[in-house]
Parts: C-alpha cells; sequence; structure tokens
C-alpha cells in the first residue's frame, strides 16, 4: 500500500480507550491510513520517521481563546502554537469586533488563512457586550447571517450579557439568540454564565447556551454537567479541589481544558494549551486524561470529527512527545507535514502590514491636558461618600467599596480622598464621552498608566496618582496608535504600542514577550500587586463582569446591569 510517510515504533495514543499503546501509524495525502502492528515492509512509504519510543498524540485543540489577548496578529500566534504542539483553535475575535465589527471580524478571518494552524472561527455574539458603552463598531444579526454564508464559522461565540438574557426578554442578545435557535438549529452556541446556579442557570440553557468557560466551583460545575452543560476548563479554575473531582469522578466527555486568554510574556515562557495540559498532570490528572481533555473532547464540543484522534480517516496532525509528564515537543506534523522540530531553526516570518490602512489609525482622540484630569462636581461643597472601584489580587472582579471625598468650587478633591483616579474616555470620535471614578486597593500606588487595550469596548483607559503623569501616559497612547504607558515623575517607565484597532502588534511573540515584561515591571514598581496586572487594569472597563466597572458612561453596577453615581451621598462624621 503506498504512504507518504510511515512512523513506527511509537507510543500511539489510542483516544476511545484513553490508553497508548505501542505501534505504528501510515499516513497519504495528509490523513492516517493505518494504526497498528504492522511494519513498513508492508507500504510504499515516501518517508520513513523513527519515533524512538516516543509518544504520538493528536495536535492539541483550543476551542476558545481569544487572539488578541496575546496582542499578536494570526500569523505571529500560529507561528507560536505550532511549537506548543497546538494545531486547531476556535479563536473568538470580539475584541477586533468591539473596535471595527463585522469588517473586524472578517480581516481577522482573513489574516488568517494561511497560517499553519487551522483556525476556525467563533462569531462574536455581544459587540457591544452592554448597552453602557460606546465601542468602534457592532455585530448585528444581520452580520451574523453575512458570516454564517460567507466565512469559516464554528459557532456563536461566547453570551456575555447574562444579566440581560435572564431578565430582559427583548434585549438584544435575546434577539440573537432566538434568531440563531430559528435560523440554524444545529449552531453551537458558546457560554458566559459566571456564578449562575439553579433557576438562573437554567434559564440560560433553555435560551441555548450549554456551555461555560468561567471561573468553576464544585459546585457550579457539578451544576452544570447535571443540566447538560459542556465545561471548558481554564487555568484559574484548576484548583485542587476542581482537578481531585476530575480524578475521582467520571465526567471526561463533559469537559475540556482551554485558555481563554493568553498574555504575551505567559505564551513565551510557559507555552499556550500545552502549559495547561502539563499543569493538570502536574497536579494528579493521569496523562492519558488530560491529553483527552485537549484533543477529543474539544473537537467532539465543536464536531470537528476529522481530528482530535489518531485514527485511519483522520487528519494526520499529531505530535511527537519526548517525555509525558513534562509533555515535552520534539516534533509537529500538520496534515502528515513535519511543521517544527526542536532541532531545527524555526525562525518566524517578518513582521508585514497584514490590515487595511484604517486599521492603524483608530485612536481619534486629540491630546488631553491636565485638566482633563480634574473631576467637576455639580454637587454642593462639602465632604461626600464616594463609590470606589476596590482592586484585589487573584481576581478580576472589581468590588464596590466606599471613601470620604471632598467637593470644593465646583472640583471634585480626589488626590486628597487616599485614591486613585480611574478616568476613561471615547476614542472613535463618535461621541466624546469620558467618566471618571475613584479607585484602590492592589492597584499602582503612585504615578500612572494609561491604555486602549481595555476589554471590551477599548476606549482609553487612565489610572492614576496625579493629573501631570496621567497626561503624559494617555497621550503617549494616543500618539502611539493605541497600546500602554507607565509614567512615574514624568517619565515614561514603559511603553507598548499597539497600533493595529489600538490592541495589536506585528511583531513576533519574543520580542512583544520582552516589551510586555518591561511593562508589568513598571506597573509592579508603581505598586501594582496583583499576579496579572495587565489582564487586571484590561477589565476594569469589562462591564460584564462582576461588580464594579467602568465605561464611558460611567460607572457600572454589574449586577443590576446599569449606570450609577460617583457620589453617594454627604459623609456621616
Amino acid at each position: 500500500m503506498r504512504a507518504d510517510q510511515f512512523i513506527e515504533n511509537v507510543q500511539i495514543f489510542n483516544s476511545y480507550f484513553k490508553r497508548f499503546e505501542n505501534g505504528n501509524a501510515a499516513v497519504l495525502d495528509g490523513k492516517f491510513i493505518y494504526i497498528g502492528k504492522l511494519g513498513a515492509e508492508n507500504f510504499e512509504a515516501a518517508e520513513i520517521v523513527d519515533g524512538q519510543g516516543r509518544y504520538m498524540v493528536p495536535g492539541l485543540i483550543d476551542i476558545h481563546l481569544h487572539i488578541e489577548s496575546s496582542m499578536i496578529t494570526p500569523k505571529a500566534f500560529s507561528h507560536a502554537l505550532i511549537q506548543n504542539g497546538v494545531t486547531t483553535i476556535v479563536p473568538e475575535p470580539h475584541e477586533m469586533a468591539n473596535v471595527f465589527g463585522l469588517e473586524g471580524v472578517k480581516e481577522m478571518i482573513k489574516a488568517s488563512q494561511d497560517c499553519v494552524a487551522d483556525m476556525f472561527y467563533a462569531i462574536p455574539s455581544s459587540v457591544p457586550a452592554t448597552s453602557m458603552e460606546t465601542t468602534g463598531g457592532s455585530i448585528e444579526i444581520e452580520d451574523i447571517d453575512e458570516l454564517l454564508r460567507t466565512e469559516r464559522i464554528i459557532c456563536l461565540g461566547e453570551i456575555m450579557n447574562y444579566v440581560d438574557v435572564i431578565t430582559d426578554p427583548d434585549c438584544k442578545t435575546n434577539q440573537i439568540l432566538k434568531h440563531i435557535t430559528a435560523n440554524y438549529p444545529h449552531l453551537i452556541i458558546e457560554g458566559h454564565v459566571p456564578k449562575l446556579l439553579d433557576l438562573d442557570l437554567h434559564q440560560m440553557i433553555v435560551s441555548g447556551v450549554d456551555s461555560d468557560h468561567t471561573h468553576q466551583t464544585i459546585e457550579g460545575m457539578e451544576a452544570r454537567i447535571s443540566a447538560g452543560m459542556f465545561i471548558e476548563l481554564q487555568e484559574k479554575s484548576m484548583t485542587p479541589e476542581v482537578i481531585d473531582y476530575l480524578i475521582q469522578h467520571d465526567v471526561s466527555e463533559h469537559f475540556c481544558f482551554v485558555t481563554d486568554d493568553v498574555m504575551p510574556d505567559s505564551f513565551q515562557r510557559r507555552g499556550h494549551l500545552n502549559h495547561i495540559v502539563r499543569k493538570a498532570i502536574k497536579m494528579g490528572l493521569e496523562p492519558e486524561k488530560a491529553i483527552y481533555a485537549s484533543t477529543f473532547t474539544p473537537a467532539k464540543r465543536m464536531r470537528m470529527h476529522d481530528r482530535g484522534v489518531i485514527a485511519p480517516g483522520k487528519i494526520a496532525d499529531f505530535v511527537l512527545l519526548a517525555d509525558l509528564q513534562e509533555l515535552t515537543v520534539s516534533q509537529v506534523f500538520k496534515s502528515g507535514r513535519k511543521v517544527y522540530d526542536t532541532n531545527e531553526a524555526y525562525e518566524p516570518a517578518a513582521s508585514e502590514r497584514a490590515f487595511p490602512q484604517h486599521f492603524y489609525e483608530s485612536v481619534k482622540l486629540s491630546a488631553l491636558s491636565e485638566a482633563d484630569f480634574q473631576v467637576s462636581s455639580a454637587e454642593a461643597d462639602g465632604k461626600y461618600t464616594g463609590r470606589v472601584m476596590m482592586v484585589k489580587d487573584g481576581s478580576t472582579f472589581i468590588e464596590e467599596h466606599h471613601a470620604e471625598v471632598e467637593v470644593q468650587g465646583g472640583q471634585l478633591l480626589w488626590q486628597e480622598s487616599g485614591c486613585g483616579l480611574i478616568a476613561t474616555f471615547e476614542r472613535y470620535g463618535k461621541n466624546g464621552n469620558r467618566a471618571y471614578g475613584l479607585i484602590s486597593g492592589d492597584t499602582i500606588r503612585r504615578g500612572a498608566v494609561a491604555t486602549t487595550y481595555s476589554h471590551d469596548n477599548h476606549n482609553l483607559l487612565v489610572v492614576g496618582h496625579n493629573p501631570v503623569d496621567m497626561m503624559l501616559a494617555a497621550n503617549e497612547v494616543i500618539a502611539n496608535q493605541g497600546g500602554f504607558c507607565a509614567v512615574e515623575d514624568g517619565e515614561i517607565l514603559a511603553s507598548l504600542r499597539l497600533p493595529i484597532g489600538g490592541i495589536l502588534t506585528e511583531e513576533p511573540l519574543e520580542q512583544t514577550a520582552q516589551e510586555v515584561e518591561r511593562l508589568l515591571n513598571a506597573m509592579k514598581a508603581l505598586g501594582y500587586r496583583h499576579y496579572n496586572p495587565i489582564m487586571s487594569i484590561s477589565t476594569h472597563s469589562l462591564a460584564v463582569s462582576p461588580a464594579l466597572k467602568i465605561t464611558d458612561y460611567g460607572l457600572i453596577d454589574v449586577n443590576k446591569g446599569k449606570v450609577i453615581p460617583l457620589l453617594i451621598g454627604q459623609a456621616h462624621s
């Protein structure tokens, strides 16, 4: 029998039995044609690969992630994925969609077409995520119809505005869900349902949402699985209790591992989905179960029946591992072609402009002044109780605390309150909205940080302790057409340029990771005590994540889904 490749002397992962079996494999036209004990003499193979007794596993599959979280383009992202053994992903470009709407999604898909890793896209379903923010674009029902007709789409991306789904039958998200279930009844619908239980959870499932990737507890995970929901476990859910539950209970068919958001420095230093699989193994999960949850079940969830398993007729995406416990990648094959070898040079392609010119000109803000960080108030002179966004290490959730703040001469004396100032400026040239709030906790204690990498609206967000530093940081980001800047005492400590939509760079991962490392060090030097300062500050404007956030509309009570005032009332002595 003719074969393009014959891979011999390998321990092949059999997904159906969740075990490794010594054997050989033959590949023809990018697909497996034989798995078993027969030797090379039975095949007319153009190439024989000596597996050297290594472990042969399917290419890893990540079905819930956002390329934009790594701040690099799809091409650079694919290059980094492959060396980590990840051969298929399902990205949801809702960050780029918030900046450019339908065009943003189409251009991300276009930029993915020639990538080595396969990218099957999820349609952003919540753009904007709420009605309480200004974005550069939106995704409407007619846009969803067009994407389903014309692009490589595999599912409807995470339904984020769970509050409206439950409480407002006529909201935009419910209109989208009804349209999908009526017109595309077989389309997979992904979910974002943090902390929901009992009736609220079941209402989400009835609406068509049957997966969840948010932070899991044992109680929440059991409630979801028992109701027929599929769990997509990201790293923050991998607590000892959750992993022990997976070890003790036979729920392999009901969950997979996903990355969701991976920062550039983490991607470069630790890897991608392979890092999560390795961590699960080190926490006690059997390697066979961990591999199953990063290959077979994600493929099954997305109905990608042509991959995720080493078997006859399946696409020959596979990885040869030198060490099973450490998940040490030796070689990676995509459709039977070797695309990575740890012993061979693996250089990224040269940076090039992959997007239309206006994608590099999306920050439509004039330079700011010190006066833009003076907060006016209509209240009479006196002392008031102000709402404070309290940042806490270990979570991107923000608690509401209170502090005494004084109004004098129509100005809020925020610098005397013991808190920092958080300000956000609409940057698309639509309405000139701006909003202010107080901030404290495990955030910066001095200086300022500014960014357009502020989920999901990506308006300009500035946090600081004095107007001069805040102005300097903001203007550096504006001049760079997006990115980050950290400032102290009038000196720029770190500046990260993200000129594509204000959220991406065309530099390779290695360089981006180095710049992000400098930014992180600067933010920590300013007093940030969070486990992930960049993710923390960039979610201060994420109005679907509990509990107190800020958009250009003002402070947002996420659980109530409404804008609330900064000042509550007169302070009591």
